[in-house]
């Protein structure tokens, strides 16, 4: 029963620290045009396909 509770604390912690992040994140990149969010994910993509 202790381990559960631990579990659960644990899993609600991580789905919090998840929730913050996304935040942050949509909040940094709010300020962005449609073209130049885009333009981030292509070299981003780029980035990731050359390694």
């Amino acid at each position: 029963m202790k381990g559960n509770l631990s579990r659960f604390v644990e899993d609600a912690v991580k789905l919090r620290l998840l929730d913050l992040t996304l935040e942050q994140a949509y909040a940094g990149f709010s300020g962005l045009s449609e073209a130049d969010m885009e333009l981030l994910l292509d070299e981003a993509l780029a980035d990731v396909r050359r390694t």
